[in-house]
């Protein structure tokens, strides 16, 4: 298959008058097609069942290079798979190239997808993503965050994965000092999604770095942490530690379903009600 036809068969799915509406959406100079996410998603699950590992390599980079969008989308989509057989070093190798071109939100989070899968199937390519984070590139610096996203929703994560997320938090307290909205968002999207599995670390971050973080992000960071977890003093806070900036420890922090209710307090202190 190539590239020329693929971009064909999207185009085929194009809705009249959305290539318009979607340029002016995303802001991007770049062509439009017009073609729904959900029509490329059944495009791509056909193409991806029908073609052998090379040639969908062959055919995602052909669709990135035409610039399209929904060739570029297309192309992200065509390598989100937990598993790549035989191997999935081409697949890493294309991904990690196009990380370095990325311009614009909607397709950097498809990228970013598959590229959390390939780093799932081989952590060790976290030491490539760090140096991500000290790109010129805002795109590249945040791409860091979303593709480690799995991490922050670990729910047993073992020992290994628990100090992968120690050094992406340290990524994330470095970035605290970038104004820029889509690195403060990324902060606080890590944060959110980790709060729900691991309140301990988050409040601990936000206790050394909310202060400098832009408020949007401080609050969305926060939004499923209890209340009365930023109180200034342990009289008024069961979530501090008796340092009065680190919250409890894990073994404190228990007995609280964030899914189910997000504000109720975690625990109760000295027997107290």
């Amino acid at each position: 298959m190539t590239p020329e036809y693929a971009l064909a068969a999207i185009k085929a799915k194009a809705q009249n008058g959305k290539d318009l509406e979607m340029a002016a959406y995303h802001k991007i100079e770049r062509p439009y097609l017009g073609t729904a996410n959900p029509d490329i998603d059944f495009l791509v699950k056909k193409w991806r069942a029908e073609l052998t590992l090379e040639t969908r390599l062959l055919l995602c980079q052909g669709l990135w290079d035409s610039n399209i969008h929904e060739g570029q989308i297309a192309a992200a989509k065509l390598l989100t798979q937990a598993r790549i057989r035989p191997d999935d070093n081409g697949a890493w190798a294309l991904i990690s190239a196009w990380v370095q071109q990325l311009d614009a939100w909607a397709i950097a989070d498809h990228v970013a997808s598959a590229a959390q899968k390939r780093i799932i199937a081989n952590p060790t390519r976290l030491d490539a993503v760090e140096d991500w984070t000290r790109s010129e590139n805002m795109w590249v610096r945040r791409a860091a965050l979303v593709v480690t996203l799995p991490y922050a929703k670990l729910r047993n994560p073992k020992v290994e994965e628990s100090l992968m997320t120690d050094r992406i938090l340290g990524w994330a307290g470095r970035y605290v000092s970038d104004r820029d909205w889509f690195i403060q968002k990324a902060i606080a999207w890590w944060l959110r999604d980790l709060s729900k599995r691991d309140p301990t670390r988050t409040i601990r971050f936000l206790r050394m770095h909310g202060p400098d973080l832009k408020k949007f992000a401080r609050v969305e960071a926060a939004q499923y942490l209890p209340q009365g977890w930023d109180a200034p003093t342990l009289d008024q806070s069961p979530y501090l530690g008796p340092d009065l900036r680190s919250p409890l420890n894990d073994e404190q922090l228990t007995g609280f379903d964030f899914d189910k209710d997000p504000t109720t307090p975690l625990v109760m202190l000295n027997g107290s009600d």
